[in-house]
């Protein structure tokens, strides 16, 4: 409850059990990713069931593989991978078939790249690991000159800067697990390499034939994510900002200014926004991170993202819980910096859908600035009412009454939101009652605190209509009066 921004650990099925989560959500957790492409639907399954043991309060993300390219397997000779020296010449070729590689050709696993890399590309394996220019073209074949020696090992990831590649927007295995994701109740799909629009609806589509809530968060990964934010930001709920594939796309010291562009765009948008990829990459192997992931931890808060995200720290790293926890510090610890992190009441009203709620919510936060509010309360059917409010970044808490559990759980990525689930109230002085008692029972309000309340006269469905400001008790006479 003393952090507004929040944290996502990636957890694998080989260490999901219920006192681990339990943990990691005690230190500050507040949402799971499961990364489809290292597990099973069973798999999958047994991290969700254990999550919810744990609490409904936590989201629940499952990453689709998406539309990558990679090395084919290899053939047994070369189960260890292929070796390869500077200067050695290296014959690639597309398939649609699987074949293996061996050290006459290199397969990749989508039969156009013949087609579509030009001479003078390049192509990078295993996250740039291992550069290879293209220096000619023949009879189907990629003629490669190696920049650097290494080592080609099966299903690496492939990238190649500046080619767009037309990959199918979703693979087979992809439908598996958004079929699988809309049985569970999963709360967000965060579709990989998202090149255009077309990428996200075309996950929409799958989710609205079924009729499910699950929100798309869309990873953005290549150039051409970062070309067509804004026609992407149009139809995703969220954007994750995946730095891993990002940065062998395109040049290291771009990614910073890229990072600051994508976040202050969502944030404009009303859209969560997610920064990912070795945050705290050394906590991996050692207790301690180094100074300069807790500085890129910062400035990310600084930036003002609503989540940051753990990846091989939670999933297979020896101080998991320590991660989540160090993560917890540093981001109250910068959101306690109100000179350098204060609201954001110039925000632009961008690409809003229902004005009325942008200004109340505006208001809301500048009269905490103003008056000596305590918290913000608000009811909200679809979650609208709590994400324009995190969009602009107040510095008290949000409590956020939630009548679908969907809208709950999809609010855990919105910065300082607290959400709650109730049960549709009969009227809104119902709901302010619920939730006031709900408060102070926990100690988180008291009689004598003044709140904000954001609230509609015209049913939650309808949205925001009015603000009032007044002490607890205040509210509750007022309220018990008309109900």
């Amino acid at each position: 409850m003393d952090k507004k921004t929040k944290i996502i650990a990636t957890v694998s099925d080989r260490h999901c059990e219920v006192e681990f989560i339990r943990a990691l959500y005690e230190a500050g957790m507040n949402a799971v990713r499961i990364n489809s492409a290292h597990l099973t639907p069973e798999g999958a399954t047994k991290i969700v069931d254990n999550v919810r043991k744990v609490s409904e309060n936590i989201a629940i993300i499952i990453d689709t593989k998406g539309p990558e390219i990679r090395v084919t397997g290899m053939k047994p000779s070369f189960e260890n991978g292929i070796p390869v020296a500077a200067g050695d010449t290296v014959r690639m070729r597309g398939t649609a078939d699987d074949l293996p590689s061996d050290d006459g050709t290199v397969y990749l696993n989508d039969a156009s790249v013949y087609d579509a890399v030009p001479e003078g590309a390049a192509i990078l394996i295993d996250d740039g690991e291992l550069e290879l220019r293209v220096v000619g073209k023949r009879d189907g074949t990629l003629l490669c000159e190696a920049q650097n020696g290494g080592v080609i090992k099966a299903r690496k990831s492939v990238n190649i800067p500046g080619v767009p590649i037309d990959l199918p927007s979703i693979t087979e295995r992809d439908h598996t697990f958004i079929r699988w994701a809309i049985d569970m109740d999963i709360d967000f799909i965060a579709h990989s390499f998202v090149r255009t629009k077309n990428d996200v609806l075309a996950v929409k589509r799958i989710l609205e034939e079924r009729n499910s809530p699950i929100k798309v968060i869309s990873k953005i990964e290549n150039r051409e994510g970062i070309d067509n934010i804004d026609e992407i930001l149009d139809v995703t709920y969220g954007i994750m900002v995946a730095r891993g594939d990002l940065g062998v796309e395109i040049p290291a010291e771009r990614i910073p200014v890229t990072q600051r562009l994508l976040v202050n765009k969502c944030i404009e948008s009303k859209k969560p926004v997610i920064i990912a990829t070795q945050m705290l990459h050394t906590m991996i192997d050692h207790p301690r991170p180094t100074r300069a992931e807790i500085s890129d931890v910062a400035n990310a808060i600084y930036q003002r993202v609503d989540a940051v995200m753990l990846s091989g720290e939670t999933a297979n790293g020896q101080y998991p819980v320590e991660a989540v926890a160090t993560m917890a510090r540093v981001a109250r610890e910068i959101e306690n910096d109100e000179v350098n992190n204060g609201p954001n009441l110039d925000l632009n009203l961008v690409r809003i859908n229902n004005e009325i709620t942008a200004q109340l919510s505006r208001s809301a936060v500048r009269a905490c600035i103003n008056l000596p509010v305590k918290a913000i309360v608000i009811d909200t059917l679809s979650g609208r009412t709590g994400r324009y409010l995190a969009a602009f970044r107040g510095q008290k808490p949000v409590y956020a009454v939630c009548y679908r559990r969907s809208v709950m759980r999809q609010l855990a990525l919105s910065y300082g939101i607290h959400a709650i689930y109730c049960e549709p109230a009969i009227n809104h002085e119902s709901f302010l009652l619920n939730i006031l008692y709900y408060l102070e029972d926990r100690k988180w309000l008291s009689k004598e605190d003044l709140i904000v309340v954001v609230g509609g006269s015209f049913g939650a469905s309808k949205g925001a209509s009015f603000l009032e400001i007044g002490n607890v008790l205040n509210l509750e006479h007022k309220a018990m009066s008309i109900r």
